[in-house]
This record gives structure tokens, sequence and C-alpha cells, in this order.
């Protein structure tokens, strides 16, 4: 196997990361801050909860009032009244997120429940369609998981709604964001020495 000039290795890192390629500190230091806020979070939930439902609560109202002007600058539009609707639902909706925090968190549970369910149910349906691959036990388990875990929401349902949201937002910036990037920057650097 031929080695590598340092001119190859840099054109493949530029090609594959991109801009990333040139500041791996900054992906480390996103890294750390994701896995810092992560760990906030998962001493936190609650309280991420909340803080998560009013930031839907923030976009909620800025897609109303983004909606609500472009309805009223869309002269001759045939469904001006219907846009103009759509905008008052999310401002509406984004003021009942505010003023009802709880009920918001509530309902969001049981649409992440709902989701775990049918996705589980789904998968397990598409696992049998594929039984006659070794590895369709793999999709079964998947499956398995999914719906546990719809199980698992809407028994400790409604209590669980103060803390789900909240932990599930924490383990994305956690693991899945916070050890991603901190280890791509590594990897990055680790290729520029």
């Amino acid at each position: 196997m031929t080695e590598l000039s340092n001119a190859q290795i840099e054109e493949i890192r530029t090609k594959v990361l991109g801009a990333a390629a040139k500041i791996p500190g900054a992906l480390i230091g996103l890294g750390i801050l994701f896995i810092v806020l992560g760990m906030i979070g998962i001493a936190g939930q609650t309280l991420f909860s909340f803080i998560s439902v009013n930031v839907l609560g923030i976009f909620l109202f800025a897609a109303g009032v983004l909606q609500g002007a472009h309805a009223l600058k869309s002269q001759g539009w045939k469904s001006i009244g219907v846009q103009l609707a759509l905008a008052a639902i999310y401002i509406v909706a984004a003021i009942f997120t505010w003023a009802f925090t709880i009920p918001a968190l509530e309902a969001i549970t049981l649409w992440l429940a709902a989701i775990f369910f049918v996705t589980g149910v789904l998968r397990l349906i598409s696992a049998f369609q594929h039984r006659h691959f070794r590895e369709w036990f793999w999709m079964v388990l998947s499956s398995a998981i999914s719906i546990l875990m719809g199980v698992l929401i809407m028994n400790g349902y409604p209590e669980s709604s103060l803390w789900l949201l909240g932990m599930l937002i924490a383990i994305e910036l956690l693991l899945l964001q916070g050890w991603s990037l901190l280890f791509m920057g590594l990897a990055v650097r680790s290729l520029t020495k």
C-alpha cells in the first residue's frame, strides 16, 4: 500500500469535512459545550422540559407572525384568509404553550409515546416482511424497543411529561451531538499533525 502525501491527505480531508476541516478547535469546543449542556439537562430534566416548551412557543409565535405578514403582503392571492387563519392558529398555540406549560408538555409526551409505539409497530411489520434475511432479528429488536419506549412513557404518564422532553433533549445534546462533534474535532486535529 502506498503512503499518501500530506497534500493528498489535506485534499481528502477537505473533500470529506469541508470547512470543518479548517477549524477542528471549533468542533471540539462545540462538542464540549453540548456535552456540558447535556449533563446539565440530565441533572435538571424538568427545567430543560420547561425551557424546551417555551422555546417551542417562541418558534410557534414567530411562525404565526411571519405567516400573517406573508399573507398580508400577498395581495390578489385567493387563500389570504386561510393563511391568516393559519397564522392565528400558530399564535394561539404559542400563547397556549406559554400560558399552560404543563398541559403542553403532556400533549407533547402523548405525541412522543404515539410516535414510539407506531414506529415500533411499523418496524415489526417490516421485520416480518424481511424474515427470510438472517438479520431480521435486529429489526424485531429495534421494534420491540420502540414499542417498549411507548408503553413505558404511557405507563408513567402524566408524571413523565415533566421530565421526558428534557431528558430526550439532554441525551441528544450529550450523546448524539456532543460526543460526535468532540470525536470529529479530535479526528480532524489528528489528521493535521
